[in-house]
């Protein structure tokens, strides 16, 4: 456990930047979820419209630092990927 004042604070700020973390991280996970269920189910259009949210949630969560912003382009490459290769096929 924290001794000095200080050391109080900052376990304050980590408990507050994890949970804010975790609201973040599980927004990306459930968009992420809904547009892979959409494009196995193959309503490809239904995906088209969710995937600006889904890229939004995760720039939002590079910008704040949540993520890395390789992580996010990542994440945003690999979605991009199947909702092209559901295109092709």
């Amino acid at each position: 456990m924290a001794n000095t004042k200080s050391a109080i604070k900052r376990m304050k700020i980590y408990e507050r930047n994890r949970i804010r973390n975790r609201i973040r991280l599980g927004r990306i996970k459930f968009y992420t979820k809904k547009f892979i269920s959409l494009l196995n189910e193959n309503k490809i259009e239904e995906a088209k419209k969710i995937l600006p949210e889904v890229i939004s949630v995760i720039d939002k969560a590079a910008q704040k630092g949540t993520l890395h912003k390789n992580t996010a382009a990542r994440k945003k490459s690999r979605l991009m990927k199947l909702l092209n290769e559901k295109l092709v096929s």
